[in-house]
């Protein structure tokens, strides 16, 4: 009678995969999992510190301690019940193929050849690794090493993702007609070619050449008309940007997402309805992360705090030049200076956001697509009674190194919250910067 053969994997992990997530190890279910010790001493780097990195660091090695107990034994312990061991590797055999074709020394090789030396240790049984580093899995699969990037958080399909908004055409020219009575309310019952209507979804809803501009409402179960608003002087210039605007001076929506290419108004519209229902909330906060297309970072730029966030803040402050300029200097223009100095308009690092409670907040985070699913998580969390929280970005312009437009944190959200009551989500197709900007990003 032959031995039963071991057909889990076993998965050797990177640091930037604990970096991104430190509950990754619940996410292998029943498959073992060996860190290298490489990795560990990456993580000793991290550990201090307040950005979500640091955290991310901590958060892995307590739970490390806490599974491994006094001591560690070369075949690991138990991750849980259902779930695999975990181990940490020492040591491994030295790889000639790897040193020929790597002259350096550095971390990334030293965890390969970890995965290597298991390959062939743990033959036939697969071993794989996982890493969020695109060349170091193509390093990996040329030694023939099954190499994956780190996906449970990853969406489907750039092409599945929610848009927020459709477009119905051919309809009665009776249905649109009722738009234009009782308020704009229409029960979704009369509309039975709209199917699976989702929590404040918009739509354009057509008939040759009479339209209509609607959202579903789920509380009352029907379509509301949605008229041509304005903010702080700033009108939208097409059916996108009315669906956002009307979501964005809605106070029963606490959580709203805006995406879409360069130029399209993400950051002006949700500016111009902080400026415009600021009265209703005690203060305007805005936020970016801090990733330059550069390789510096905050450390290097002098001065102060305020000093150092100014060049990844001004996009904002354009945003905010560009309120005043419709208005002049008459009355009614945001005064961005007063709010300032009042403290009712903050500029903030979200490197500090951990452990904050926001209270009566418009919360405005441009860039979103450089954050992980982490960080919008901890973002979010840090909602108090009667804040609303804006994330505006491109999800196909990534800055962040290990992040791509299906794993970035505002593709995760928009996917998980999708149906929420409270949320409403809006991409921006058409960019209304400028005529050469539309070019530039059509073309470029």
């Amino acid at each position: 009678m032959t031995p039963e053969v071991n057909r889990s994997k076993l998965f050797v992990i990177d640091t930037n995969v604990v970096l991104h997530d430190a509950g990754c190890l619940r996410n292998f279910e029943e498959n073992d999992v060996a860190v290298p010790i490489t990795v560990l001493e990456e993580l000793d780097r991290f550990k201090k510190g307040n950005e979500d990195l640091n955290f991310q660091a901590r958060a892995f090695l307590r739970r490390v301690d806490e599974l491994t107990g006094d001591v560690l034994a070369p075949e690991g312990v138990s991750l849980g019940d259902g779930l695999g061991s975990i181990r940490v590797v020492l040591e491994a055999q030295h790889n000639q193929r790897l040193e020929q074709a790597f002259l350096a020394d550095c971390p990334d090789h030293r965890i390969l050849n970890v995965a290597l030396t298991l390959q062939q240790q743990e033959a036939p049984r697969p071993v794989v690794l996982v890493t969020k580093d695109t060349n170091l899995r193509m390093k990996a699969k040329s030694f023939g090493l099954t190499a994956q990037d780190y996906i449970t958080d990853k969406v489907e399909s750039f092409d599945k993702l929610y848009t927020g908004k459709r477009l119905v055409s051919d309809l009665p020219s009776e249905t649109v007609s009722q738009f234009y009575v009782n308020g704009g309310h229409v029960p979704a019952s009369d509309l039975d070619c709209v199917t699976q209507p989702i929590a404040n979804e918009n739509f354009i809803l057509r008939n040759g050449s009479k339209s209509v501009l609607a959202t579903y409402c789920p509380q009352e179960r029907s379509f509301v008309r949605i008229d041509k608003l304005a903010a702080s002087g700033i009108a939208p210039r097409n059916a996108e940007q009315s669906f956002a605007l009307r979501a964005l001076l809605n106070d029963n929506l606490k959580l709203v997402s805006l995406t879409g290419k360069a130029g399209s108004g993400k950051t002006l519209l949700a500016l111009a309805a902080a400026m415009e229902c600021k009265s209703r909330y005690r203060q305007i906060l805005l936020a970016r992360p801090a990733v330059p297309l550069s390789n510096k970072d905050l450390g290097f730029l002098p001065g102060d705090l305020g000093a150092k966030l100014d060049p990844y803040m001004q996009p904002l402050y354009d945003n905010m030049a560009v309120m005043r300029h419709p208005l002049g200097d008459l009355a009614g223009a945001p005064k961005v200076q007063d709010l300032l100095a009042a403290n009712q308009l903050e500029v903030t690092p979200l490197a500090y956001i951990r452990g904050r409670s926001l209270q009566r907040v418009f919360f405005i985070v441009d860039e979103a697509q450089n954050l992980t699913p982490h960080e919008i998580k901890t973002i979010i969390t840090r909602a108090g009674e009667g804040t609303k929280i804006v994330f505006t970005g491109d999800i196909q312009q990534i800055d962040h190194p290990y992040l791509d437009s299906l794993s970035n944190g505002l593709s995760y959200m928009i996917n998980r919250m999708v149906g929420q009551p409270l949320y409403a989500h809006v991409t921006l197709e058409k960019g209304e910067r400028s005529e050469l900007a539309e070019l530039a990003s059509n073309l470029l």
